[in-house]
């Protein structure tokens, strides 16, 4: 059970650069990771939060996982919760 965070390469609101924040084992993980990170639940988008870069250096000192967006991304999917957006 881990915890995951890609490297702040997204650009966002306010002119920050953004992350991803993701579990490899359960929403709930999740959820309580963020609320501990004072992540606010409107932050949550389907299978991951976005975390500004202000947020990254906490979120890895509280044991989040940093790794690449794309190893971000094949351990989400291959956790099964990936949830891609409809259309």
């Amino acid at each position: 059970m881990t915890v995951l965070i890609d490297p702040p390469n997204w650009p966002g609101p306010r002119g920050l650069l953004w992350s991803h924040l993701v579990s490899d084992s359960s929403l709930e993980e999740l959820h309580a990771f963020a609320e501990r990170l004072g992540v606010p639940a409107r932050a949550f988008d389907r299978d991951h939060y976005d975390v500004p870069e202000t947020v990254h250096a906490r979120a890895v000192a509280l044991g989040a996982e940093p790794v690449g967006s794309r190893e971000l991304l094949r351990r989400l999917v291959a956790s099964g919760l990936r949830r891609r957006k409809v259309r």
